[in-house]
């Protein structure tokens, strides 16, 4: 965390996305939507970025952040 990263909110988890799987930093019961700022439970996380260490609440949201990174 660096002085840009907000502090976590009461019970956010912090991860480590990866390819397929993540790793749990700070357990906790959620994670932010990195597009929408919805609270994401985690039993219902299956979105998220590991290059960019982003989760995202459904395929609307995962689609809009890449089509926003891939405009020409």
């Amino acid at each position: 965390m660096n002085m840009h990263t907000p502090s976590p909110l009461p019970d956010q988890a912090v991860l480590h996305y990866g390819d397929g799987e993540y790793v749990v930093m700070k357990p906790g019961k959620f994670v932010i939507c990195a597009v929408s700022g919805k609270q994401i439970p985690l039993e219902a996380l299956r979105y998220w970025n590991p290059t960019a260490q982003e989760a995202y609440a459904g395929p609307e949201e995962a689609t809009a952040r890449w089509k926003a990174q891939n405009q020409r």
